[in-house]
């Protein structure tokens, strides 16, 4: 998304109003094959989060906490690539947004919301995770459907409550009204958020990343010594019991499924640290990020919700 492949010739979002915001469209070319590549991205989350929470919610022997927790992440990563990422895409690509100002404060707040209950329902995996690995015959008693019902709740109401605040009530912008008023032209949909809630959002994304990492450090250490107790118990014992048996198997489907949710949980900080740490320096360094920049931190985040599904695809079949 280089400014090369931008015409020279200076254009407006809207030519027939007051204050339009300048417009800097790719070539025909180059805007083409970045419709491809978004349009591809929307589609994927759309489909593949689908297809993750119609085969959870159809098939009985799927209906279990954990699966009630993927379920709901895969709504939000669905939900993601359905109502944000089409928009954003006509935004990024056009520079201009058309949707009205209303919309734009709604689709802002669904960005963020939907983002940050991935993140949350992330976290209850990996602690549903770490509860199976480490004790996984009393594990049915702890994580229950009323305690996945539990976390579900708080990853969708906490995200939701807190961009509603960010987006709806203006205590976000205090402080920062003159370049919200020069941001301000008729085809733009910029949020201008002050250094104390980049700060709340920074530490709403650093904790339960931060818990996600201690979690599963902890989870694959305990599963390489379950895995060497196991080959001494079968080296040992050949006519182990069928308590130790089970306790085997058990144990060795609790590590493949925290193994695939940690694949889930790198992708997900791969994906977000770029855009998290550049808002951050941002806030702090008078917002002097290059848009294109912007561009790729922002959809690179948003291409976690198609790599979710496809994660579970491949190693969790």
């Amino acid at each position: 998304m280089s400014s090369n492949f931008s015409q020279p010739a200076l254009q407006l979002c809207y030519e027939n109003m007051n204050g339009p915001c300048i417009k800097t469209p790719y070539f025909p070319g180059a805007r083409g094959l970045l419709y491809m590549v978004f349009g591809f991205g929307a589609v994927l989350a759309v489909c593949g989060n689908l297809l993750v929470l119609v085969s959870v919610l159809h098939f009985k022997q799927l209906h279990s906490p954990a699966n009630f927790l993927i379920a709901s992440l895969a709504s939000a990563d669905f939900l993601v690539g359905i109502s944000v990422m089409p928009f954003s895409m006509v935004r990024s690509i056009e520079s201009c947004w058309y949707f009205g100002d209303k919309f734009c404060s709604l689709h802002s707040c669904c960005d963020v919301a939907f983002c940050y209950s991935s993140l949350f329902h992330l976290c209850f995996i990996s602690i549903d995770r770490y509860i199976a690995v480490t004790d996984p015959l009393v594990y049915p008693t702890k994580f229950t459907v009323s305690v996945s019902g539990i976390c579900i709740s708080i990853s969708w109401i906490l995200p939701v409550l807190c961009s509603g605040a960010v987006f709806y009530t203006g205590i976000s912008a205090k402080g920062m009204e003159s370049l919200a008023s020069a941001l301000n032209c008729v085809g733009g949909c910029q949020i201008v958020i002050n250094q104390d809630w980049v700060l709340v959002s920074f530490i709403l994304f650093f904790i339960p990343t931060l818990v996600m990492i201690i979690l599963y450090s902890k989870i694959f250490l305990i599963a390489k010594q379950q895995a060497a107790k196991i080959e001494t118990t079968i080296s040992g014992n050949k006519r182990k019991s069928s308590l130790e048996s089970y306790k085997a198997r058990v144990a060795k489907r609790e590590r493949k499924a925290a193994k695939t949710l940690g694949v889930a949980v790198v992708a997900f900080m791969i994906s977000w640290l770029p855009y998290t740490m550049d808002a951050l320096s941002d806030a702090f360094m008078g917002f002097i990020t290059p848009v294109c920049i912007y561009e790729i931190c922002c959809w690179s985040g948003y291409y976690n919700s198609t790599m979710n599904p496809l994660i579970y695809t491949v190693f969790y079949p």
